[in-house]
């Protein structure tokens, strides 16, 4: 007899707990809103965010914006080495272009883009 391994719950450590689902938990709602402050030409890293809203991860920022980012401006959040997240690299590089964010090849220059958190 093959014994399956217990299905792992999603973790509730940063208000994650709900797999699939389409409407965001509160702490996804954290997190969003966090993006959408971030202005024009400017980026913050998944770790910035976390730090900004004082929960979470780089990490669970990004699952955040995996299932909920096209409510906000995901383009404006990269990953630590100044990449956007795949799939949709091209596409993130071309709007913060479009922005007049500094973009290297197919990297932000945070040390130029990197929002500081203040108003806009």
């Amino acid at each position: 007899m093959v014994r399956r391994p217990t299905p792992r719950p999603a973790t509730v450590s940063a208000g994650l707990g709900v797999r699939g689902g389409t409407t965001p938990t509160p702490y996804a709602r954290t997190v969003l809103d966090a993006v959408d402050l971030i202005p024009r030409g400017k980026v913050l890293t998944y770790g910035d965010v976390a730090e900004l809203t004082g929960r979470g991860t780089g990490r669970t920022v990004g699952t955040v914006m995996s299932r909920h980012g096209r409510q906000v401006p995901w383009w404006r959040v990269v990953q630590a080495s100044g990449r956007p997240a795949e799939p949709h690299v091209q596409e993130a590089l071309d709007r913060l272009r479009r922005e007049g964010c500094p973009v290297v090849g197919e990297v932000v220059d945070l040390d130029r883009a990197r929002w500081d958190g203040s108003s806009r």
